[in-house]
């Protein structure tokens, strides 16, 4: 019995400082900084609402920070990147584009992707259909590392953008995001 004590407070000690170990990590990408000089701001999905569709709390979040980024570096070529989930009436990307425009953003400088369901397919779909150059990623300030992550995987020169997480959905993501990077780390190559 007191073996199997022992045993029980290791794994869960292993256990925190696993969860420790995640969290330094999305931490770290919360404080990223994105290049002055990019080619391509890619901005990655999140959910769309209704029909009329319209960006989720947390893509909006993603979307303002991306304009304020394009409003001051005019030239800049920008990547709208997520499809159409199951309960959503059209792509990610559609929104995200007519968000932009509605938001002063030249519709001949945005491109979409409409076909990624998950972020290594944001990416890798997005990589593989443009020539993305020097890019910053725009995603959730949770999502950063491992947006950043699975980006330098696939040669991309990168920095990121992260857009800061204001509404309670931040702890559901991040909850997931545990399971994500720890899925990421093992099987996104």
């Amino acid at each position: 019995m007191v073996h199997l004590r022992k045993i029980i407070i290791i794994i869960f000690g292993i256990g925190l400082l696993y969860i420790f170990i995640v969290a330094i990590c999305m931490f770290s990408g919360s404080q990223e900084k994105p290049a002055e000089n990019a080619d391509t701001v890619l901005i990655l999905g999140a959910k769309v609402n209704g029909n009329p569709a319209s960006p989720s709390l947390v893509l909006q979040e993603r979307l303002d920070a991306a304009v304020v980024y394009l409003n001051n570096h005019p030239k800049v070529s920008v990547v709208v990147s997520g499809g159409k989930g199951a309960d959503e009436s059209v792509t990610e990307a559609s929104v995200m584009e007519e968000y932009l425009v509605n938001e002063g953003i030249a519709r001949n400088r945005i491109e979409k992707e409409t076909k990624s369901k998950r972020t290594e397919e944001n990416i890798s779909n997005s990589n593989e259909k443009f020539e993305l150059g020097k890019t910053v990623i725009v995603t959730s300030d949770y999502h950063m590392y491992r947006a950043l992550m699975l980006a330098e995987r696939q040669n991309i020169d990168v920095s990121g953008l992260p857009a800061e997480s204001k509404t309670m959905a931040k702890y559901k993501g991040m909850a997931r995001e545990l399971l994500s990077i720890t899925y990421a780390w093992v099987f996104d190559w």
